[in-house]
């Protein structure tokens, strides 16, 4: 069943993995700076064009950001050995590799966002590698010296950990394991400061969900989190989902797909201070290509957006979206825009859509990642493929900025 589920799952595939190469683990580059000005006034940045090894390529994830200015993300493949790397941009204008992964009990193929605690101490899960080879949570300290806090088994204890994590105060972790746990639909984990895990949630199909992919939970001030699967719930087609302190799921929406609904659900949900959700679904919807939904604290889902697929919006949104402080929701789409490379888009909250960026290929293409947004109201985020570097036969990915 695991060979089935992983060749379903291992989207790794559609691209070439970058060639390995024996460097050092921390190099510096210099960055190859690409600005264009979009139709929306809005300044364009290439910071940092990947070239396989030993930077790394392919970073699917979001990116984070310390308090210094300074961009922390993964690299899915490419580094020293091939199976992905841990870097920083620098605000001085240069990148450096703070570890790159073996792709044995170390850990493989990092697909998620970092999560840095208040000493600079990074966090995050590789979907395959440790000692079963089925995935880790690792810590990465401001040394660059990286710890296994846990290996997944499969089993009961889930497998193949696609989503970031989330931390409480008291130190403990959060996540989702794609598949595994107790009827081999995927889980909802915690991993205290000792490294022991608690299965909070083991997915069961159903009306009850199953698969979380790509998906980061949410807390909110009571210790609820929040969070999405793929698939399940009433129609099979994905679900939104409360899970309390005490370990009870609640399903808040179930989506039904066709034109008036999404299908195929990804990414993190946001929360306003209401508690009404926010997310996308990649499928589905008045065009088949995804939507932007809300969901209220009571289940009410309302769709704010149906992507066309055309060259004013995007289509496919992988993310989820990101809110700020006037409720404006922001967020990426895997496709669509006038070269259907992917596109940065604003959805204020009257429902009206503000292209920022399309990409083209050299500036990066293909979105997994969500944006992050910072006081000034810069976006910043990657593309999976695309860009100058030539390792890699689609390009290797890149990490861009759209100023306003």
């Amino acid at each position: 069943m695991v060979n089935q589920v992983q060749q379903r799952v291992w989207i790794a595939t559609i691209h070439e993995q970058a060639a390995s190469a024996a460097l050092a683990l921390a190099v510096v580059f210099v960055f190859g700076i690409v600005t264009t000005q979009s139709a929306q006034a809005q300044n364009f940045t290439v910071l940092h064009n990947f070239t396989g090894s030993p930077d790394g390529s392919s970073p699917y994830g979001s990116l984070i950001r310390d308090q210094a200015g300074n961009l922390y993300g993964t690299t899915e493949a490419g580094g020293a050995s091939g199976a992905g790397t841990v870097f920083k941009v620098h605000r001085s204008g240069t990148v450096t590799v703070l570890y790159s992964f073996k792709g044995g009990s170390d850990g493989a193929n990092p697909f998620a966002e970092l999560l840095r605690d208040a000493s600079g101490n990074l966090y995050g899960t590789t979907a395959n590698g440790g000692t079963s080879g089925l995935g880790t949570v690792f810590k990465v300290s401001k040394t660059r010296k990286e710890t296994i806090l846990y290996s997944f088994a499969g089993g009961t204890d889930g497998c193949y950990p696609f989503g970031g994590l989330l931390r409480d105060s008291a130190g403990n972790l959060y996540g989702t394991t794609e598949v595994c746990g107790a009827s081999g639909m995927g889980t909802v984990f915690k991993l205290s400061k000792t490294g022991k895990e608690t299965i909070l949630h083991s997915f069961a199909g159903g009306s009850d969900g199953e698969f979380p992919s790509f998906t980061s939970l949410l807390m909110d001030t009571e210790g609820n989190l929040y969070g999405v699967a793929e698939q399940g719930g009433t129609s099979n087609l994905g679900v939104v989902y409360k899970l309390n302190k005490r370990g009870k799921l609640t399903i808040l929406h179930s989506f039904t797909g066709g034109t008036s609904d999404g299908c195929d659900v990804f990414g993190t949900p946001a929360m306003d201070a209401a508690g009404n959700l926010y997310g996308t679904a990649n499928s589905c919807g008045s065009s088949h290509v995804g939507i932007v939904w809300k969901v209220s604290k009571k289940g009410k889902e309302t769709v704010l957006h149906n992507f066309t697929a055309g060259s004013s919006d995007g289509s496919e949104p992988v993310a989820g979206v990101i809110m700020d402080a006037t409720g404006n929701l922001y967020g990426s789409t895997y496709q669509g825009g006038s070269a259907n490379l992917g596109t940065v888009y604003k959805l204020n909250k009257k429902g009206t859509i503000t292209l920022l960026h399309t990409f083209t290929g050299t500036d990066g293409d293909y979105l997994y990642a969500g944006v992050l947004r910072d006081a000034s109201g810069n976006l910043y985020g990657t593309t999976i493929y695309g860009g100058t570097g030539q390792e890699c036969k689609n390009g290797c990915g890149t990490v861009w900025q759209i100023t306003k």
